[in-house]
């Protein structure tokens, strides 16, 4: 069993228990954090403390690790669309509905399973269940996502993205028209208080910053080109569903909604069948974690978002003539 220590800061009083743990430099999600703490794992200064509980200046934090448990996968032969691979990373284009690593919900065919039965070895330092994943996309997302093949590539990969030297870029299908060229969402996000499912911008969240550019119109539906500095949980999504701009095929944030208000019926027919998000990662800028050489990645777009693409730009062409 492996333990650690922490001394609380003064920019970090007041944080939750488990929000400053999941924030250390532990690999460990936050609900990873909060197991631990239901299991007596952590104290505050030697003593138990739920997860809720608000750090203060000076306090101690200790962790103890159970050793973790054995690991649960194997390879599955699934099919990857490779974009750049070496001996340090790999970078595939994920497509949509591909969960990334297993979960309680879903422990087989993952894009980690593939990988296993692609390559001769992953970094073990994403842990047992997400060896060498360094970043995410949510199951219904498409796009470009890099994984490191070793140890050393992974801390260089994450130390890149906790530093936000890596340029992101998405092309985003969002409802409504832009009346602007371009424009930037800073609103903090945090997990919705209510249901733990979701996420959503409240005061006491932690900063995000997204900017777009409009790339494309068709009335009901506008095309935008998305940097995103940070890594929020559903960032883009929760930002252009504030912004009254939800992405279409977002059940979760208002897209679902959105679709009645479209007033063309065949295009309200052709939207309501979309069955996911339309959102896909399409660049990612980075520096290679052995050569430093720069590496720009693209990924193409996905044929369910194409065809979606197509049909609004055929109908939009006929409307306007």
């Amino acid at each position: 069993m492996s333990e650690y220590r922490f001394e609380v800061s003064q920019q970090d009083a007041g944080s939750r228990l488990d929000v400053f743990l999941s924030r250390m430099d532990l690999e460990l999600s936050r609900n990873q954090v909060q197991r631990l703490i239901e299991n007596n794992h952590v104290h505050v200064s030697g003593k138990p403390q739920k997860a809720s509980y608000r750090l203060r200046p000076g306090e101690q934090v200790s962790v103890c690790l159970p050793p973790p448990p054995p690991p649960e996968l194997t390879p599955e032969p699934l099919p990857l669309q490779i974009i750049f691979e070496d001996e340090h990373l790999i970078g595939i284009n994920k497509p949509p509905g591909l969960v990334v690593h297993p979960a309680a919900s879903h422990r087989k065919s993952t894009l980690v399973h593939g990988l296993l039965h692609h390559c001769d070895q992953l970094a073990d330092l994403g842990g047992p269940l997400r060896p060498g994943i360094v970043h995410r996309l949510d199951k219904d997302t498409s796009g470009i996502l890099v994984v490191a093949k070793n140890n050393p590539a992974y801390r260089h990969l994450s130390s890149l993205f906790k530093e936000r030297h890596v340029h992101k870029e998405y092309t985003a299908l969002v409802y409504g028209r832009l009346h602007q060229s371009s424009g930037k969402f800073t609103a903090p996000i945090q997990r919705h208080p209510k249901n733990r499912k979701k996420m959503g911008v409240l005061a006491s969240g932690r900063e995000a910053f997204t900017s777009w550019w409009l790339e494309d119109g068709f009335g009901d539906v506008s095309v935008v080109k998305v940097v995103i500095k940070t890594g929020r949980t559903h960032q883009i999504r929760v930002h252009f569903a504030h912004g009254h701009h939800p992405v279409v095929g977002d059940t979760t944030y208002g897209g679902k909604k959105r679709v009645q208000s479209v007033q063309n019926p065949l295009v309200r027919a052709r939207l309501s069948k979309v069955k996911r998000q339309m959102l896909h990662a399409r660049r990612l800028v980075l520096e290679h974690p052995a050569t430093g050489e720069r590496l720009d990645l693209s990924a193409p777009m996905p044929e369910d978002m194409s065809d979606l693409l197509e049909f609004l730009r055929t109908y939009d062409q006929s409307a306007s003539g």
